[in-house]
């Protein structure tokens, strides 16, 4: 789950079914239920009906949670450049960065680096279609030194330029949750002070 309509929809899901709902988080629902009426594979067949996914494996948990972690702090909180995402995620975790990095990795066939980068481009193509704030201003919100860096960036991630996008931005969107791999080579993307 990795929206908030997604949250309803599960919560829904489970509540229509013999489950107690405790909580349902991006990304975790903590439920109880009576084996004799329901149980796990049944639970899991209605999610899996939806589009989702039980997670059972501790491993796969992690991962999931740090996926969420970025994409709420990328796309449902207040973004604050000033904070590096290595140390947010290494305080949100109480892991070490390396950790967590390589976990990312294997298990989603994609650098924990270059799926931050993904999320920040998606949402750097939000904010240019909703049109509130300028370049410049969206560079500096989202933590790019410069609006040519972020142009550069938007370009090598997306294959089209800022210019480009802007004539057709609903043509260019993604879903969030549905961002994965993309041919993207981020070796020259790094720049003093600038952390992803």
């Amino acid at each position: 789950m990795s929206c908030h309509c997604c949250i309803r929809l599960v919560k829904r899901l489970l509540e229509d079914n013999p489950v107690i709902v405790n909580e349902v988080v991006m990304g975790e629902a903590k439920i109880s239920y009576d084996p004799d009426v329901i149980n796990l594979t049944v639970i899991s067949e209605l999610l899996e009906k939806e589009g989702f996914e039980l997670i059972k494996d501790k491993d796969e948990q992690l991962v999931e949670q740090i996926r969420n972690a970025v994409i709420d702090l990328v796309h449902h909180s207040t973004f604050n450049a000033m904070v590096r995402n290595s140390d947010y995620l290494v305080e949100k975790f109480n892991l070490s960065y390396q950790y967590i990095s390589t976990l990312f990795s294997r298990q989603q066939n994609i650098t924990l680096e270059k799926f931050i980068i993904l999320q920040k481009i998606e949402k750097v193509k939000e904010l240019i279609h909703y049109g509130e704030l300028t370049l410049s201003e969206i560079a500096y919100m989202m933590g790019y030194s410069s609006v040519q860096y972020l142009s550069t960036q938007f370009k090598t991630v997306t294959g089209i330029s800022v210019s480009e996008f802007k004539k057709d931005p609903a043509k260019y969107r993604n879903a969030i949750n549905e961002i994965t791999d993309v041919e993207f080579d981020i070796a020259d993307s790094h720049e003093t002070g600038n952390e992803y």
